[in-house]
């Protein structure tokens, strides 16, 4: 006999398999039993009738608790009825591990403490398959596009001895009598990655010790990081558009059901994530958002959306500016005085730096933020200065600036965040297989 996977099951009809897997729900008579069997790839139906077996393997199934741990043989059916299209007719079924009588997580309403203190088996519920399902798809997606557009995949380190994003968010380590920081971001090594390769990217966990609870914030979340040798702001917009757009219509392909069945997601907003999206200036957000606050009645909404230049877009701003799109937007050059210390300025405007945020819509904000470097040293050297940076802890990156500087360009795609969004989670924490926050260490 077989061994089907329920994923491969339409492979099969007519024949007699075995399916390896965990007893997911169950419902009958006395005479029948309809058993739902989950094995990692996805749920069937496995329909039991008391003819097929003796009356104990019967009433012991009948009574199985959830999670149990079993094998079932039978013959594969086509059934129009069924959401796989196929159920299995059962002839056998060994219990493998008879699972406890009370599982954790039941049919009732659970809070999200509940079940983020219960997520190593929240993991087996048919949302989070798809969740997690739709995670993989997308990091294969960001994989295959730059694999297949001539980058290297160059990983980064993950304990570093200098700060990227700044020196507040940075969780400390003990290294050998020196002490160590996990990497805020890996893209400060990718720009010695394209000065050798000319195209490089990393893919791998960050962490940032930010003291923010919101929706959007986790302590440790996953990045891709790209970089591009002899490419401006303005190539770096044009790689995260197009490269955006195929990570999403990828999803679409092979995931557009479950987000809508399972996950009740509305695709409309990702169906226009298409070329070319809007680009605005920061100064053109920022009357976008004047515009917009003049146009509130309600006091508080007003204050909320109080914005002056030079200041960074809160998370109100950002969903109101993406309201007035129907794709994701790219906003570029925001003052310089608000971005990391290896920023390229703009020359005809020194106020701004030549970077960009794309805004994803439906109050899901940046899911990507980069821009050109700076590849001036003197100017570099200045902004270390500026930053009370040690300049000791930027010797190498800044020989990159002595041996063949040349304009080059970058972005960060934080994973957990683009999940969300295109699944249409609120909070970031079911996109991730064991979230950290400020307040989760724990399972």
């Amino acid at each position: 006999m077989q061994r089907a996977t329920i994923a491969t099951i339409h492979e099969f009809e007519g024949q007699e398999v075995e399916l390896a897997g965990w007893q997911f729900n169950r419902r009958g008579s006395k005479k029948i039993c309809f058993m739902q069997v989950r094995d990692g790839s996805g749920f069937m139906q496995c329909v039991l009738s008391r003819d097929a077996v003796d009356d104990e393997l019967f009433d012991r199934v009948r009574k199985l608790p959830l999670e149990s741990s079993i094998k079932v043989r039978g013959t594969v059916c086509a059934d129009g009825r069924s959401k796989r299209g196929f159920e299995l007719q059962v002839s056998d079924v060994e219990i493998v591990s008879e699972a406890e009588a009370e599982y954790p997580i039941g049919k009732k309403e659970h809070g999200p403490e509940f079940l983020m203190n219960n997520r190593h088996l929240w993991l087996r519920s048919r949302r989070q398959h798809v969740v997690l399902r739709v995670r993989h798809t997308i990091v294969r997606a960001i994989r295959d596009y730059f694999d297949d557009n001539g980058f290297l995949l160059m990983d980064s380190p993950i304990l570093t001895g200098n700060a990227c994003e700044g020196t507040s968010t940075l969780f400390e380590t003990p290294y050998f009598g020196e002490t160590a920081y996990l990497s805020q971001s890996g893209q400060l090594y990718q720009e010695a990655g394209a000065m050798a390769f000319g195209k490089t990217y990393c893919f791998g966990p960050t962490f940032r010790a930010e003291k923010s609870s919101t929706r959007r914030h986790l302590t440790e979340f996953w990045m891709v990081e790209p970089e591009v040798a002899f490419a401006d702001n303005d190539a770096n917009m044009d790689l995260a558009e197009d490269f955006l757009c195929h990570v999403v219509q990828r999803v679409l392909e092979e995931h557009a059901d479950d987000l809508e069945k399972v996950l009740e997601r509305d695709l409309t907003a990702l169906k226009k994530v298409q070329k070319p999206f809007p680009r605005i200036s920061y100064c053109e957000a920022v009357e976008h958002v004047a515009k917009i606050r003049e146009a509130m009645t309600d006091p508080k909404d007003r204050e909320h959306m109080e914005l002056e230049w030079g200041s960074d877009f809160g998370s109100r701003h950002e969903t109101e500016l993406t309201k007035q799109y129907d794709r994701p937007i790219m906003v570029y050059d925001y003052p310089y005085a608000v971005k990391a210390f290896y920023m390229k300025r703009n020359e005809a405007d020194p106020r701004l730096a030549r970077c960009v945020d794309v805004l994803a819509p439906e109050g899901y904000g940046e899911i990507i933020g980069g821009g050109q470097r700076e590849d001036n040293l003197d100017v570099l050297l200045a902004a270390i200065d500026k930053h009370e940076l040690d300049p000791a802890d930027f010797g190498w990156f800044n020989d990159l600036r002595r041996y063949g500087s040349v304009p080059h360009s970058g972005f960060g795609l934080g994973l957990e965040r683009t999940v969300a969004w295109v699944c249409g989670l609120h909070h970031v924490r079911e996109t991730i297989p064991f979230a950290r926050t400020m307040d989760r260490l724990r399972p």
